[in-house]
């Protein structure tokens, strides 16, 4: 089932309309990882020209969660990410709920692209890979 249509048939978190609640692992895990090395990371992948699933924006906590596949970013320790799978839930904002303090969907395909796991560790290492080489040349 495709993060479009688990959100479809999600229930709502609290009774509140725009939020629902994702059970992960079933079809997809989900990166966690900080705004800023997530937003750089997403260019990178938009300019490398990457396929790119399901990208949320979660504002008040400044983080950014991909979907991949299930089972594909199991042993991230090299980076500063949480890997999201089984017995994981993720508040997300439904698909008519647009809010700029609540975050959004930066990416939301309408099929079941998921975000290549080997490309989204690439992205995610793309900073502290320009950082290792402006340390080297001072």
């Amino acid at each position: 089932m495709s993060l479009r249509e688990a959100l479809r048939s999600a229930p709502m978190v609290n009774d509140i309309p725009g939020l629902r609640l994702l059970r992960v692992g079933d079809g997809w895990d989900l990166v966690r990882t900080s705004a800023d090395i997530g937003f750089l990371a997403l260019a990178h992948l938009r300019a490398t020209g990457a396929a790119i699933g399901p990208v949320l924006y979660d504002g008040p906590n400044e983080r950014l969660y991909y979907a991949v596949g299930t089972g594909t970013a199991e042993r991230w320790g090299d980076l500063p990410v949480r890997h999201l799978s089984t017995n994981s839930w993720l508040v997300a904002p439904s698909l008519e709920q647009i809010d700029d303090w609540l975050g959004d969907w930066c990416e939301l395909p309408d099929d079941d692209t998921l975000t290549d796991a080997d490309a989204l560790h690439a992205a995610l290492r793309h900073p502290y890979d320009g950082a290792a080489l402006e340390e080297v040349g001072r």
